[in-house]
């Protein structure tokens, strides 16, 4: 689900794509929402949570883990993007991956109107939807 370009591009000036998506819906009405995360070195991120609408982002330094549901979890690094359908889906994990450095990425996202950006998924549905999660790694 994401698209990247490599590094060396990045240093011709000019518009890049980065990423050519197209969302499976857009909340009718809906507004856009663009958001500055950083994370300290091996910070978890933010808990399990949905959001109203799709979310779309560009890792600027560091590397993130990231982790939807139904994808097995992976590592997109600075230079790459990533999206979220939005919806109904989990976000399971968007933590710093790495230990000894910190991680920073925008996200645009588009918001249901009169819905909050971001919901937190309580442990009761999280144990509801265990089957839809991919294996989860053996060690790290």
């Amino acid at each position: 689900m994401d698209g990247a370009v490599g590094q060396e591009s990045l240093a011709t000036p000019g518009p890049k794509m980065l990423a050519d998506i197209k969302p499976p819906f857009i909340p009718e009405d809906a507004s856009g929402m663009t958001v500055l995360v950083e994370w300290p070195p091996g910070h978890p991120g933010t808990a399990p949570h949905r959001h109203s609408g799709p979310a779309f982002g560009y890792v600027i330094e560091g590397a993130v883990r990231f982790e939807l549901e139904g994808e097995p979890e992976r590592v997109i690094r600075a230079g790459e993007t990533f999206w979220e359908p939005g919806g109904d889906v989990i976000h399971y994990q968007d933590g710093n991956a790495l230990p000894d450095a910190p991680a920073k990425f925008v996200v645009f996202m588009l918001c249901e109107p009169g819905q909050p950006m971001l919901t937190f998924v309580g442990e009761e549905e999280l144990a509801q939807r265990t089957h839809l999660r991919a294996p989860r790694p053996a060690a790290r």
